[in-house]
């Protein structure tokens, strides 16, 4: 066995994908494809397997990957010493999943941070509002809306945030103001598209029941635009319907409030940089508090998932 095949299995751990490896290891995926085959034959066991999302280790492929991190890290250190440097810095490639929101306005900024302070990281963001799969694959940490279910993933509350009735004064000097729940029938409202939708905590019935969406988009940027567009009253995340001109209506009704989970594959809890960046999170959520759970008009019942 070759330790420098091991470098080629780390890459398709965080990544994947043959070919997002490749691009992270300067190569080929055909030369990614062959030394993980390589790899495979010296230990005579299978390490990867391709999943519905990609390619995924197997047990044996990720206790053979937490070892190999090991090895990179020694290697980097070295580096480190030859450079003259005090206090190790961060290096390799850390990739998150996230939800379009949360990724752009919260991930995104301590991503920034993150690499400020140590310039030679490479940091990816993958945005996508889903659950994450029974054999999670291609991140090294991720943000889900709601609870995932994986035994293969370490997991802690990151938070929770709110999302509430949205509507632009310009729909509602032409359509007026509905002044209970059940007058939302009568109005066209804006969310996910229903028959797409893989988070269950975000499920319309279960907030609004009998209630559907006219204009749906997977994308909340699209919600939040269409709603400032006036067609019709948009279901929006607080954090972002702040940030416009966008009227909140019936707050003492409707302020639904979801968990947002931060998960990591146990292969990459003891990375330096996956637990920096874990750090960052955290501090960043608790820094804008206010913005994902503003103060709400007082006498009306929240409902939650």
């Amino acid at each position: 066995m070759r330790a420098d095949d091991l470098r080629y299995l780390l890459a398709v751990a965080r990544t994947g994908r043959l070919v997002a490896a490749a691009d992270a290891l300067g190569v080929d995926h055909t030369t990614v494809s062959r030394r993980i085959a390589t790899l495979e034959k010296s230990i005579g066991l299978r390490l990867v397997e391709r999943g519905t999302e990609g390619w995924a280790l197997t047990d044996i492929g990720r206790a053979v990957s937490e070892n190999a991190r090991a090895i990179e890290e020694a290697v980097h250190r070295v580096v480190d010493t030859v450079a003259g440097q005090d206090v190790p810095s961060l290096r390799g490639t850390v990739r998150v999943s996230a939800p379009d929101g949360i990724g752009t306005v919260f991930v995104t900024p301590a991503l920034v941070r993150l690499r400020r302070r140590h310039p030679q990281l490479q940091v990816e963001l993958v945005t996508a509002t889903r659950q994450l799969a029974l054999r999670p694959s291609g991140f090294d940490l991720a943000l889900v809306i709601g609870v995932p279910s994986s035994g293969r993933l370490v997991t802690e509350h990151l938070t929770d945030y709110t999302l509430g009735l949205y509507a632009s004064d310009g729909y509602l000097a032409r359509n007026g103001r509905p002044e209970s729940v059940a007058e939302l029938r009568e109005h066209p409202l804006v969310f996910y598209i229903e028959s797409m939708l893989q988070v269950g905590d975000l499920d319309m019935e279960r907030h609004l029941p009998g209630v559907s969406p006219a204009f749906s988009s997977t994308n909340v940027f699209a919600q939040l635009e269409a709603t400032e567009q006036g067609a019709g009253i948009g279901v929006l995340p607080a954090f972002l319907a702040r940030r416009s001109r966008l009227c909140r209506l019936l707050d003492d009704e409707i302020d639904i409030r979801l968990p947002i989970t931060l998960a990591v594959r146990r292969e990459a809890v003891a990375h330096p940089a996956v637990r920096a960046l874990w750090n960052a999170l955290r501090h960043e959520v608790a820094e804008r508090g206010a913005e994902l759970i503003p103060e709400r008009t007082p006498g009306g019942p929240r409902l939650s998932a």
